[in-house]
């Protein structure tokens, strides 16, 4: 249901709208899509947009532009909230709070199906069999539980391709990290107490495997086996020292996500800390995109929003309770099949993680408007020192990197008012140019570069930073106007005499004389940053490329071995190290090679051996 642009009768449209579950849009003059809502009572709900005592900020400015308005009913208040969900994932409106989830966060992982199953970091689809533990905040906050796992549970966390093709320990069993079940160091039995141990810990049963570690340990005392005895000491003695170190616990069973919002500067930061097996995992931020919205909007905003694809755990606990309370409730529990609560009162070690998440919020959002003033302090240096007609708000810097001409990729980063965008950050492989010609590569890059921005598919930059001088510079100028792009600045950075950092020589087009900014100078360390994360995105890119290729260059020089088979080597042995480790019988193994191509392979990988 829609009514045209002209002539918007608010009461009359009111009125036609039935009492029944929906969404509706605001549009503007020009069929914009300016909010999209959802209610229980379309009518109801509608209608309180145009009621003279709301005099909300964002209801006056909606209604100010609203120029028509559509409608679609649902057959039930989840199905009005999942459409909701979809069209503002597919608009965008600009009045909507939008959350900019590109977060992807990881699990620990115990394989399943294996002997000796492995303890690995995981991202991805949890359908693979195994069990799963997390979602963690961050790959660091894996690696620090990984690492203490394994200092006291020593299970392996290499690839199954790798382990199968051991034929002696490798470096984590002689540091202490691994019982080298590959080579047969441990019994099938005893890694096994070891998996359940740390499914243990990661459940939260500390006790239990306290008590089964301790009665291990006086057991082995009785046998006389003191040398085990002293290693199931110091591994409870070292499993003690790690949940000492956890300050936050609870109840075992005790799943939650905990939810905090703080506003600094008209912007709104969220904090949402893990609580699994009753312990808190660490704690992540996000930044919505929220113009004149109140808190309790963004709160059910975002539960809506962040849990439309995650499975949310068995309670949510919040600062204040949202006015959709109910309707999340049961729009999230049908669609996980059980019951999840959304909490507002909390007391006891409840309160606890929900201060802590608060702080978390509250100095997330004061460090963003510190970074914020500071990028943006910058950003008006730079526009001072050259006098530039407007300050930039998106600024693209390209570098080039190779060794001896050979493996080029030409990098892109973008920073905007926020600091780095890089979600925007892209790569270019250089083809077809002459190895060693930095002209050309920077040429064919900011070719398939600005054909984008000129074809619209993204938004072009205020300034272009070209690592390099005059040359690179006048390719760039060159692209540039060949695309016919205007208002764009182009400033080359160059190396001082001395390559040495605060002596850079800025070339800005047209100027003849380089300019050199004093080393204290904001624009200059905006200019180095920004130059400094080119150069590593493109070193980054150029090892990656040089690495592959070197795999496949030894491995292409083994006669009957072609592409598919070359490919399967590395798959099945976890790169060129397991290849130049494995023997003839381990790649009689596998399928397609032969004893007679084996003995070929092994005899070209270890000519004289």
């Amino acid at each position: 249901m829609s009514v045209p642009s002209s002539g918007f009768d608010a009461r009359s449209y009111v009125d036609s709208l039935p009492s029944r579950p929906g969404v509706y849009r605001m549009l503007d003059a020009a069929g914009e899509i300016l909010y999209v809502g959802k209610a229980r009572n379309l009518r109801n709900r509608v209608s309180s947009y145009f009621q003279p005592s709301n005099v909300q900020p964002k209801v006056l400015a909606l209604v100010a532009k609203t120029a028509s308005m559509e409608v679609t009913i649902t057959n039930s208040e989840t199905e009005a909230l999942l459409l909701e969900l979809n069209l503002i994932k597919k608009h965008r409106p600009r009045y909507n709070v939008i959350l900019r989830d590109d977060k992807s966060f990881p699990f620990l992982r115990v394989t399943t199906g294996h002997d000796f199953p492995r303890l690995s970091l995981y991202r991805g689809s949890r359908r693979e069999p195994g069990r799963y533990f997390g979602p963690y905040p961050s790959a660091g906050a894996v690696r620090e539980a990984l690492n203490q796992l394994q200092k006291i549970f020593r299970l392996r966390d290499c690839e199954d391709t790798f382990f199968a093709n051991r034929s002696r320990p490798c470096l984590q069993y002689q540091i202490g990290r691994c019982t080298a079940p590959c080579v047969g160091r441990v019994t099938q039995d005893a890694y096994a107490r070891d998996v359940r141990g740390v499914i243990q810990v990661l459940e939260g049963r500390n006790d239990e495997v306290n008590r089964e570690l301790a009665a291990r340990m006086e057991a082995a005392a009785e046998r006389l086996e003191f040398e085990e005895a002293a290693k199931l000491r110091d591994q409870l003695r070292d499993l003690r020292s790690v949940q000492a170190s956890q300050i936050v616990t609870a109840d075992p069973r005790h799943d939650a996500d905990v939810i905090a919002v703080a506003s600094t500067g008209g912007e709104y930061c969220i904090a949402l800390m893990f609580v699994r097996g009753g312990r808190s995992l660490g704690s992540t931020t996000f930044f919505p995109r929220a113009p004149l919205a109140e808190p309790h909007e963004v709160l059910a905003a975002f539960i809506a929003q962040y849990y439309a694809e995650r499975e949310p755990p068995a309670e949510i606990i919040v600062e204040f309770e949202p006015e959709e309370r109910a309707w999340l409730e049961q729009s999230l529990g049908a669609r996980v099949q059980r019951r999840v609560r959304i909490a507002a009162s909390v007391r006891g070690i409840r309160a606890r993680w929900l201060a802590m998440t608060q702080e978390n919020a509250a100095q997330a959002a004061k460090m963003r408007g510190l970074a914020r003033a500071s990028v943006a302090a910058s950003l008006e240096a730079l526009r001072a020192a050259f006098d530039l007609p407007r300050t930039p708000e998106r600024i693209e810097c390209f570098d080039i990197s190779h060794t001896g001409g050979s493996d080029t990729i030409a990098s892109c980063v973008v920073f905007g008012a926020e600091g780095p965008l890089k979600s925007e950050y892209r790569r270019f492989n250089i083809e077809g140019v002459r190895p060693g010609d930095d002209y050309g590569a920077m040429r064919q890059a900011l070719q398939r570069r600005y054909r984008r921005v000129r074809e619209g598919e993204v938004p072009a930059p205020d300034l272009v930073l070209i690592d390099g001088g005059r040359g690179q510079l006048g390719e760039a100028a060159r692209v540039i106007e060949e695309f016919g792009l205007h208002g764009i600045t182009l400033i080359g950075v160059a190396k001082g005499p001395d390559r040495r950092v605060g002596q850079e020589q800025l070339f800005l087009l047209g100027q003849d004389v380089p300019t050199i900014l004093a080393p204290d100078s904001g624009a200059l360390h905006l200019i180095q940053r920004v130059r400094d994360e080119a150069h590593r995105f493109a070193i980054a890119g150029h090892r990656r490329k040089r690495a592959k290729r070197h795999s496949e260059s030894i491995l292409e020089t083994i006669p009957g071995l072609g592409p598919v088979k070359r490919r399967e080597l590395l798959k099945q042995f976890g790169g060129l190290q397991g290849v130049l480790r494995a023997g003839v019988d381990d790649f009689v193994r596998i399928r397609g090679l032969g004893r007679q191509l084996a003995e070929v392979i092994y005899e070209h990988l270890h000519p004289g051996g």
